[in-house]
């Protein structure tokens, strides 16, 4: 049968809701004034917790403090004995009073259940209750507790082979049974302490766990839970095991002080699938807490004693503090075990680990020179840290494609694996190179590129394969000028992650296809959803750095679509919030950097937007990042043109050096190309003589890279050609072509959804219009240009046009 439960959160209740919660408990009238001073007694001492307001109730009737009077039907008390035992409890202590009056044995389950958590299955109190003698367990209850069941005190024996208890004779000397343990559950269920639902159970507050655990004497807390550790470790199924990880371990590691030496390096190892487990499913901080315990159970000479677990311990505890941000630690961890006189395999994973931290830091540099010398080690293929020259370029592309054989994006995923672990590893190496080449030296990148797709050609497929593609579907789209072929290429990287084993680079290969390649060929909207969905992705599996590179190109995506700027300012600002908790300072100077721009548009502290712009091109120089300082530089230039500033946006366009290298395939370095064309077309319109043939030719070189993009498919520029076309017919006299240019302009970018160029189309129209005397036309468009940037969110322009 089918039912649906509906449940209902509450918070405490003011003294107005206590009274008639009260009143109803009693049925009583809530404006009697015994039960409102009773209510309001009770309120102050709970603060309104409706779970404790009634526990309070139930135990003053338990103390015969309320009672029913059947002479008046009614209940009574006296409320100068109520107020005085109000005051001299607190929830705590009403608690553990009540357990107090509870059976014994069931007095014993709690404390059971107390170290097992929130939330436990009856089978595993029981399983522990059988295995514990009562003797002992009556040892380990506080002396209060002993004398309030008439139980002389006998210290509880449980430091004794911790993880190689012998269970055979367990039972001799306790009388429980299933039928007592399962009357003891009816019974703490019954008095409102626990929810049971079948197998599973939980406290119905954590302050009833913690009164349970109370029940436990001090100084045998932690030998009892070790003990509870030990007998789930060896009476659980290994699938029970595995799904109790946590719970069995924290318990052991209660205990961890009574443990022999031998049994220390068991602990250790016990805690070393838990750091696993954790890392698994992304609760780094638990992994850093179990990484710590197996450390500590190893002691100083773990290295020696164990050296695989010591190694292993090592590793994950850095991936978990360098994930979380605790840097210092993970540095102080690779540094260890680099210091080993290990083979240089056994140094991979923390050395994949350093250079990931290093280029996460924005030392892209070292993360470089570390990559290639640890590749260098291996004995593998490994370029000089040197600008790659055209020739270089094109041999190497050539060799590929001679690879390539035409295969299919299904050929390529149906390639065996990469079974050989130098390969392997050299890989991993290569996708971390391929992110900081990008940053300061892009022509080495299509070299990586093509190492990462050569290897898997000819030795298999690896998780680093499907980056590796999705790389080569870059140069395909961007440089190569082929961008069909790179969009198979693209599709080749995402049927590579639907093979098992291989969704580590899940992440980046969807940044990689959906900022680089398939923009080519696609609407420039259609990669909004997917890149948060990678974002998405990435977070599940700790995979911070490319998860926040899927927001970064979300937001300048969202930006170059036409997005209203007041949303964009809020997604932005809630990124920020995100990459700072995340500790990911490259992308939020992005992305800082993109906000800033929002900002300026939207006439919001223009001068300290000023300020910081140019203070991160300062940050970027420092760093050698010429990716940032380009991307500030287009950023300035969409403002100069927004506010048609045409003299500075010359000057930034002739001094801001090769943007498309530094953004090479994406919607950024798209975006420039029409920006800097339309300011060269612009510069020449108010030019004469040899300056005015030198911008108009730098502004057909320009322009005719955007004439292939749509060729080849580009329907996101289809509106940037039509706007250069017609300022290019006014720079020529061609008014006819100008009037039809400036018309399809407005249509195709009102078409595509591109509000602030059709606001731009609008007013070069207005300039036109008006320049060639038609007031109405100029006074028309000038008015739907104003419509447009109000609906866009610039406010600091539509101060400009009024």
């Amino acid at each position: 049968m089918n039912v649906s439960i509906t449940k209902i959160k509450i918070g405490n209740l003011s003294v107005d809701y206590a009274i008639p919660l009260v009143a109803e408990a009693l049925g009583m009238d809530d404006d009697d004034s015994k039960v409102k001073s009773l209510a309001d007694t009770i309120h102050r001492k709970t603060e309104g917790n409706p779970f404790f307001m009634l526990m309070f109730l139930r135990s003053l009737y338990d103390e015969k403090l309320l009672q029913f009077n059947f002479g008046v039907m009614k209940w009574t008390w006296d409320e100068d004995e109520v107020k005085s035992k109000i005051v001299t409890e607190n929830v705590a202590s009403v608690l553990v009073n009540k357990m107090n009056r509870l059976q014994e044995e069931t007095q014993r389950m709690l404390m059971v259940a107390s170290c097992l958590g929130a939330n436990f299955r009856k089978s595993a109190v029981m399983e522990v209750m059988k295995n514990i003698p009562q003797v002992e367990m009556r040892g380990s209850m506080r002396a209060s507790m002993r004398s309030a069941s008439g139980t002389a005190a006998t210290k509880g024996n449980f430091s004794a082979s911790l993880l190689a208890l012998d269970l055979s004779n367990a039972c001799t000397d306790q009388d429980g049974s299933d039928a007592s343990y399962a009357s003891s559950i009816e019974e703490f269920e019954g008095e409102g302490l626990c929810e049971v639902d079948n197998e599973e159970c939980r406290f119905m507050h954590d302050q009833i766990q913690s009164a349970a655990f109370e029940l436990i004497s001090p100084e045998q807390r932690d030998s009892f839970r070790g003990r509870i550790g030990s007998i789930l470790l060896q009476t659980l199924s290994p699938e029970e095991l595995e799904a109790s990880l946590f719970e069995v371990v924290g318990l052991l590691n209660c205990a961890s002080s009574n443990v022999t030496d031998e049994e220390r390096v068991e602990l250790a190892r016990m805690n070393l699938k838990a750091v696993i487990k954790a890392s698994e499913n992304a609760a780094f901080d638990t992994a850093k807490v179990y990484f710590k315990e197996g450390r500590d159970a190893l002691g100083s000479k773990g290295w020696e004693g164990d050296y695989r677990t010591m190694l292993d311990l090592c590793i994950h505890g850095a991936n978990a503090c360098f994930v979380t941000g605790d840097f210092d630690s993970m540095n102080a961890l690779i540094d260890e075990v680099l210091s080993k006189d290990i083979d240089t395999k056994e140094k991979y994973r923390v050395s994949d680990i350093k250079v990931k931290s290093l280029y996460s830091a924005g030392k892209f540099n070292e993360s470089i020179d570390a990559a290639l010398d640890f590749n260098r080690q291996l004995g593998l293929p490994t370029p000089q840290k040197k600008p790659a020259s055209t020739f270089t370029i094109i041999r190497e592309f050539i060799r590929v494609n001679r690879l390539l054989k035409n295969k299919t994006a299904e050929d390529i995923a149906n390639l065996p694996e990469l079974d050989d672990e130098l390969y392997e590893m050299g890989q991993r190496m290569n996708e971390h190179l391929a992110i900081s080449i990008y940053h300061v030296e892009p022509t080495m990148l299509p070299l990586i590129i093509f190492q990462l797709v050569t290897t898997s050609l000819k030795h298999g497929l690896n998780s680093s394969s499907s980056s590796g593609f999705a790389g080569l579907g870059l140069l395909l789209c961007g440089p190569l000028a082929k961008p069909h072929e790179g969009r198979e290429m693209a599709r080749a990287a995402e049927l590579i992650l639907e093979k098992p084993g291989m969704r580590s680079s899940a992440t980046y290969t969807k940044f990689l296809t959906q900022s680089f390649c398939y923009h080519w060929t696609s609407p420039l909207q259609d990669t909004i959803e997917p890149l948060l969905e990678g974002y998405q992705a990435g977070i599940e599996i700790g995979d911070n750095d490319r998860a926040c590179y899927c927001l970064v190109g979300r937001g300048y995506n969202l930006f170059y679509v036409g997005r209203a700027l007041d949303s964009i300012q809020k997604e932005l600002e809630a990124t920020i919030q995100v990459m700072t908790q995340l500790k990911q300072d490259i992308s939020k100077l992005q992305i800082i950097n993109l906000l800033t721009t929002v900002k300026k548009l939207r006439g919001i502290d223009v001068e300290a937007c000023d300020k910081m712009l140019d203070s991160m091109l300062t940050t970027a120089a420092s760093n050698g990042d010429f990716s940032l300082s380009s991307l500030v530089n287009v950023m300035k230039l969409e403002v100069f043109v927004c506010y048609q500033e045409w003299k500075e946006a010359i000057d930034l366009v002739q001094t801001a050096g090769n943007v498309r290298l530094y953004h090479s395939s994406t919607p950024t370095s798209v975006r420039y190309t029409f920006l800097e064309a339309l300011t060269y077309v612009k510069a020449a319109q108010s030019a004469s003589g040899w300056k005015k043939r030198q911008m108009k030719k730098c502004a057909y070189k320009t322009l005719h890279l955007i004439r292939g993009w749509a060729k080849n498919g580009n329907v996101n520029v289809v509106h940037y050609l039509y706007i250069l076309d017609a300022e290019l017919a006014v720079l020529n006299g061609k008014n006819n072509k100008a009037k039809k240019s400036f018309s399809a302009a407005i249509t195709t970018s009102s078409r595509n959804g591109f509000l602030q160029d059709r606001a731009l189309a609008h007013e070069l129209s207005s300039a036109y219009f008006k320049a060639q005397g038609d007031a109405y036309w100029g006074n028309y468009h000038i008015e739907r240009s104003w419509a447009c940037y109000q609906e866009w969110g610039c406010i600091g322009k539509v101060e400009r046009l009024l």
